[in-house]
């Protein structure tokens, strides 16, 4: 399984933007997409999941502003964030879990949020 995650860019405080993640190879094994975020100097954190079948978990940070959501037919998970902050800088990954619980993760792409 591999992923290609794409997106990132830079955003004044309030912007948008749209994150997307392809995955290929395996892809029938897919379970679990989330997106996790590393800020430089923090441990990376979990941003937003969704399950196999639609179920959707964020961090308390960003609910009410970034939406997760995946297309099983192109294999593809997507993360809508909305109403920026400069707290929201940071380097994004694409991360999948399949149905035997492995991980694999995306290569990241950096969001920085002006102030």
């Amino acid at each position: 399984v591999q992923l290609q995650a794409s997106g990132g860019g830079l955003v004044q405080t309030g912007g948008s933007l749209t994150l997307s993640c392809v995955v290929s190879g395996n892809t029938f094994r897919i379970n679990v997409m989330d997106w996790y975020r590393q800020a430089p100097g923090k441990q990376r954190e979990l941003v937003a999941g969704i399950s196999r079948g639609g179920s959707t978990n964020y961090a308390d940070s960003v609910k009410g502003r970034f939406t997760i959501s995946r297309d099983n037919v192109k294999n593809t998970a997507y993360l809508q964030m909305s109403s920026l902050k400069p707290e929201d800088t940071a380097v994004y990954y694409c991360h999948v879990k399949d149905l035997a619980s492995w991980d694999y993760w995306g290569q990241g792409t950096l969001v920085t949020v002006s102030s």
